[in-house]
């Protein structure tokens, strides 16, 4: 059940900083304070995709 719990967690915040970069990417905003901003979401949306990717592994253990 943490397993679900955490692994739709993951997936709602994956879809929220999906989000926020395509906005960035639709403003037509380069200047360096987006770019660093861009890097930032980029950095934890990474993140988020390897914790859940271990959760979904870590569930298909605990299946067997």
């Amino acid at each position: 059940k943490l397993i679900d719990e955490g692994t739709a967690q993951l997936a709602s915040e994956i879809k929220v900083l999906e989000a926020w970069l395509q906005e960035l990417e639709t403003s037509g905003d380069h200047n360096a304070e987006v770019i660093a901003t861009r890097k930032s979401y980029n950095d934890m949306l990474r993140s988020r995709k390897e914790m859940l990717n271990t959760l979904e592994n870590q569930a298909k253990l605990q299946e067997i």
